[in-house]
């Protein structure tokens, strides 16, 4: 393995955080060799499996004298150059920015309008890197390379845990979220230094971007949005039959249907309300049922020899004129109203 005389990275990925040089088993330094840091890095110097020291950001000559905690860990069979076997970590010390969080599964909610529902919460947060050393000895190990990924799920459980708990206790209705997004971020955010802080880093924002519920309870809120912007129905319902009426008087207006649909559709609406009405009283008590009609009297059954039938209390047949229907005299031989002659 060639001695490394130069040590640095610079190929930071976007969602690096800590990356291990050499990237596997270990290197071959020797006194002398120098450790260049970048201004956004920490590096974090391992010798035998023990962190010697964190060197700031600049250019670092690899000597007894710049890391003194490798006094008495390296022999010098070879003189002041004596060859050794390390690894330098390096820690990003930017921002991550635009990680996520979110809930996997609906969390139950009891809230003091709509009862018992069933919400999803997601959002955003940032986090940087606070102590380089607890973060490498007890989340990273000997990895090679240690990326967002690699903790937001863990991240992840802690946020939603949190935020379930301080859900309970500082909301009390869904109505109530877009005016509380900000306390409820803040509240949210102090409650998680701890559990960032436990890895070594430092959460530094946190968003909520929705609180949502199901979709029927959205339908629900809808409706109550619905009313509360109609407010007197009886006086809505007026208004919107003065608006239909005066388009009747104004014409078509551009609607394409015409006044007679218009007014066709108004007086068949309003003759179908007042016929369900009354059928309404009917049914519960409240009205005069129309008389049943008197039935037609049977035709009395001709006689047996034949003849005219005699009308009810006279004794002959009524006529009428075969041109006009009118009914004719007795004994008539031109119809009174037409003229036309009686031939039978």
């Amino acid at each position: 393995m060639a001695l490394l005389d130069l040590i640095e990275y610079i190929d930071e990925d976007v969602n690096e955080i800590v990356h291990r040089v050499p990237e596997y088993g270990s290197g071959e330094f020797r006194l002398g060799s120098q450790c260049v840091v970048r201004e956004s890095q920490i590096a974090i110097f391992f010798r035998d499996g023990k962190a010697l020291d964190l060197l700031p950001p600049g250019r670092h000559t690899l000597s007894t004298a710049n890391i003194p905690l490798l006094t008495g860990l390296i022999g010098l069979p070879f003189g002041s150059k004596s060859p050794f076997r390390a690894e330098v970590y390096y820690v990003s010390q930017r921002e991550f920015t635009s990680l996520k969080w979110g809930t996997p599964q609906p969390v139950t909610f009891r809230d003091k309008e709509f009862g018992l529902v069933r919400i999803r919460a997601h959002g955003t947060y940032t986090m940087r890197v606070a102590d380089p050393q607890l973060l490498v000895t007890r989340v990273v190990g000997t990895r090679s390379s240690f990326r967002t990924p690699d903790i937001e799920e863990q991240l992840r459980s802690n946020i939603v845990n949190e935020f379930n708990d301080m859900l309970g206790e500082t909301l009390t209705s869904l109505l109530d979220v877009q005016g509380m997004s900000l306390d409820l971020a803040t509240a949210a955010q102090h409650a998680l230094a701890d559990d960032f802080a436990a890895f070594g880093l430092e959460l530094r924002s946190f968003q909520i971007t929705a609180i949502t519920p199901p979709d029927e309870v959205q339908a629900k809120i809808d409706e109550r949005t619905s009313m509360g912007i109609i407010g007197d129905m009886r006086a809505y319902t007026q208004y919107q039959t003065a608006q239909a009426i005066g388009r009747m008087g104004d014409g078509d207006g551009g609607g394409g249907g015409g006044t007679m649909t218009e007014g066709a559709g108004l007086g068949a609406g309003m003759g179908m309300g007042m016929a369900m009405g009354q059928a309404m009283r009917d049914a519960m008590g409240g009205g005069t049922a129309a008389p049943a009609p008197t039935p037609a009297p049977a035709p009395a059954a001709a006689p047996v020899g034949g003849g005219a039938v005699p009308a009810a209390g006279s004794g002959a047949t009524p006529r009428f004129c075969s041109q006009c229907g009118n009914p004719l005299p007795p004994g008539s031989k031109f119809c009174p109203n037409c003229g036309h002659q009686i031939t039978a």
